[in-house]
């Protein structure tokens, strides 16, 4: 993958802080294992107080090592990493995932790749920090921000979802089936392309709007320039759900204006620099492949 005007390298690597998947106790050994990594390479280790729950240690408070730490360090799956770098957001933090599971789109590291992939950071800046366009979102005068999409759906199942689109406060279309996803370029290839939307390079600064199961076959997916603002309500008195990430989940009211746009910073991944995102593709999605 080419390097970009926005590729930087850390300017320490001295402190990590670690961030575990949930629920997880079943991969004490492994974490502690992991830990063990980062201390035999001089990395001091500061790991958030609900992980280090799960390894019996004394953790500290998220933001703490945010403001203590040179990088942060997720464990787990795309899921954990997301999750990370959301709340991690106003801190400007680069992040590092290790994947626990299978090949992720967003983890690459894995646990017995560590060792090495450590080394080439310490001693020959071997590895590349890539920018991420992030979704700002505001409901009421309160903004948070999303990492993958933001998707409105219907409340109740017997209701068809109906929404009203502006864009830079224009009317621009009103959208009627089981919902509708925005959706940043990294997002494009999560519910976005199971909906029939475009896989869309993740480096790139677009907004992806991408109707699910449209009442009309007219509605098709559209890709923005970043710039731009969208302004979605409820167009009858139905109320919509939110779903951000597939993590965090609220109403939208009747009477209530999500605006979504770009946000003002963007995500930090760590990642090796033969990280190649069409492999990636080919082997995720299983392109080029017979059936």
């Amino acid at each position: 993958m080419r390097l970009t005007k926005e590729d930087e390298l850390l300017k320490s690597i001295k402190k990590a802080g670690l961030i575990f998947k949930p629920n997880s106790d079943d991969l004490k050994d492994t974490y502690l294992n992991i830990i063990s990594i980062f201390e035999q390479k001089g990395i001091e280790v500061f790991i958030e107080k609900n992980s280090a729950k799960i390894i019996n240690k004394k953790g500290e408070e998220f933001e703490t090592i945010c403001n203590k730490c040179d990088f942060l360090v997720s464990i787990g799956g795309d899921g954990t990493l997301i999750s990370v770098t959301r709340r991690s957001f106003k801190f400007n933090k680069p992040v590092l995932g290790i994947n626990l599971g299978t090949l992720g789109f967003l983890t690459d590291i894995m646990p017995n790749e560590l060792d090495i992939f450590l080394e080439n950071m310490l001693e020959n800046n071997n590895y590349r920090i890539d920018s991420r366009m992030m979704l700002e979102y505001t409901i009421n005068g309160v903004s948070k921000v999303a990492f993958n999409d933001i998707v409105l759906t219907r409340k109740n199942i017997e209701h068809m979802a109906s929404i009203e689109a502006k864009i830079d406060g224009s009317v621009f279309n009103s959208y009627h089936g089981d919902g509708l996803i925005i959706s940043t370029p990294t997002g494009s290839t999560a519910y976005n392309l199971s909906s029939g939307g475009p896989v869309v390079y993740p480096l790139t600064n677009a907004l992806i709007i991408t109707p699910i199961s449209p009442h009309s076959l007219t509605q098709r997916p559209l890709v923005l320039p970043a710039e731009f603002n969208i302004q979605l309500n409820c167009a009858n008195d139905e109320s919509l759900m939110i779903i951000i990430d597939g993590q965090d989940k609220f109403e939208l009211l009747k009477d209530e204006i999500l605006t979504i746009s770009r946000a003002s910073t963007k995500a930090k991944l760590i990642h090796k620099t033969t990280r190649n995102y069409f492999n990636l593709l080919s082997t995720k999605l299983k392109w080029g492949q017979e059936s």
